[in-house]
């Protein structure tokens, strides 16, 4: 599950709402040990993730560093590369 989690700090350009929302949702999957919680469950579940996006984008605006931006696709590709060394493909 938490495979699908990316570093979203410094990059450009900047993580959007959805990738944020994304990274919180599979977060609250891991921690809770469901990918889709149960009808009695849904509203705790929904809440923590905004819960959870909230502190994620509010630690990004807050995060400084001196190093320049990475690149989005240079960043794909050095995880492709990566992937398909480890994998064979």
């Amino acid at each position: 599950m938490c495979r699908n989690i990316r570093v979203l700090h410094n990059f450009e350009p900047p993580a959007t709402p959805d990738e944020v929302q994304a990274a919180a949702l599979q977060y609250v999957r891991k921690v809770g040990g469901a990918t889709k919680p149960s009808a009695v469950n849904q509203v705790a579940f929904d809440r923590a993730v905004a819960a959870v996006a909230a502190a994620t984008q509010e630690l990004l605006d807050a995060l400084v560093t001196t190093a320049p931006p990475k690149d989005r696709e240079v960043e794909a590709a050095k995880a492709k590369a990566r992937a398909a060394e480890r994998y064979g493909s």
